[in-house]
């Protein structure tokens, strides 16, 4: 249900008028991101509706119809369906959804991360440089995980942020980048990285009636020392301990392409008889995270709740329907700004979070050339929702 936003604080004038592209795999959520402002734009009457400024402003869409058509031998080209010139242009693409395919000389392929990158880059050369600026809006930074170099090997994240400047793209907005260094690539670049713990814990709140929100009840855990930072940061915003694990590996083994964890060594306070927040930018395989799990167990946590920006669960899900039926894990919180399969969201144990709200309030900010560190910084909005909680549930 698409709610008002009244108070937003725009006060500069649109910097084009407002255009969204969805690539293919990404219309869907699109769609509801353009119903939002659409209600948005309709609810508050513009005072300088005869301005040149806001023409355009109102719509019933602000969607740009674009595809990316193939021929038979699997090459490609972008088309733009209407005019782009003067607009302000926000290009969705969610480069994780496998599920769109297409055929080569009779063979059925799926779209690799590296195509809907191509694809991408295919749009924006036919846009052509006529648009008042171009915005990418890619959730999963593609090629995030190959952010550094080790030995002779490619720094693939980099250059992909590199050619996109190069393309003349002025904002790239993503989340929870496997590392936010990467933005040294493209120092005089718009670049934004955003963790959505705030529509983790709104969802947890949701879902969730007998939840008891204090350090004594209640913790926040770090897979690893690379997601430190954010359970650092959730443990913050709700007054609870931190916990870590380290994973020692074995460096002389290579398996699957990493190297083997031999043990997780725990750094925290006693876990036992609290629920336990695992937060974690991904869930790929999920082994780790159930590993971290059954540690915690091991320690008479009380319910285990995993929390990852992006569940790419690239192994199936059986391995936490079994989980889920041990009691290992009692809920999986992930975001839907990349593809979810029809499998994925008839678990029980598993809850979408709805980014799509967030998405489009960006995206209007971004149109008024307003500051995005309010929205990204959510402690006033955690603690309304603490307290709406709290006074529904009488001890929280």
């Amino acid at each position: 249900m698409v709610t008002t936003r009244s108070d937003r604080s725009l006060d500069n004038m649109p910097v084009g008028a407002l255009g969204i592209i969805p690539l293919t795999g990404s219309r869907e959520f699109a769609s509801k991101v353009d119903a939002y402002l659409v209600a948005w734009r309709k609810e508050k009457a513009i005072q300088e509706s005869n301005d040149s400024s806001y023409f355009g402003y109102q719509k019933d869409s602000y969607i740009v119809e674009a595809s990316t058509p193939r021929f038979g031998s699997g090459e490609a080209k972008g088309i733009i369906e209407e005019s782009v010139r003067g607009k302000d242009l926000y290009i969705l693409v969610d480069v994780l959804n496998y599920s769109i395919t297409y055929n080569m000389t009779g063979h059925v392929n799926r779209l690799s991360p590296d195509d809907h990158f191509q694809d991408l880059k295919r749009v924006i050369a036919a846009i052509g440089g006529k648009a008042r600026r171009l915005n990418v809006i890619m959730p999963f930074l593609y090629e995030s995980r190959q952010h550094k170099r080790e030995g002779r090997e490619s720094l693939d994240c980099a250059v992909a942020l590199q050619e996109l400047t190069k393309l003349n793209v002025k904002n790239i907005i993503t989340f929870d980048a496997h590392d936010p260094r990467v933005q040294n690539a493209i120092p005089l670049s718009g670049f934004e990285t955003i963790t959505p713990i705030y529509q983790f814990i709104k969802e947890l709140l949701l879902q969730i009636d007998d939840l008891t929100i204090d350090a004594d009840h209640m913790m926040a855990i770090s897979p690893d020392e690379g997601a430190a930072r954010r359970a650092i940061d959730l443990a913050n915003m709700l007054g609870l301990d931190m916990g870590m694990f380290y994973k020692r590996r074995d460096y002389t083994k290579v398996v699957d392409g990493r190297n083997p964890i031999v043990a997780h060594e725990f750094l925290g306070s006693n876990v036992e008889g609290k629920d336990v927040l695992i937060i974690d930018d991904m869930i790929s395989s999920g082994e780790s995270m159930l590993e971290v799990a059954a540690e915690l167990k091991k320690r008479k946590a009380k319910r285990i709740f995993a929390m990852a920006t992006f569940g790419l669960f690239t192994k199936g899900m059986e391995i936490f329907d079994k989980a889920h039926e041990d009691g290992l894990i009692d809920g999986i919180f992930t975001t839907n700004l990349i593809y979810q399969t029809p499998e994925l969201l008839k678990r029980d144990y598993y809850y979408s979070c709805d980014m799509t709200k967030y998405i489009a309030l960006i995206i209007d900010i971004l149109n008024h050339d307003g500051s995005l560190s309010e929205i990204m910084s959510p402690v006033h909005r955690l603690q309304l929702a603490l307290d709406t909680y709290r006074a529904k549930h009488p001890g929280a």
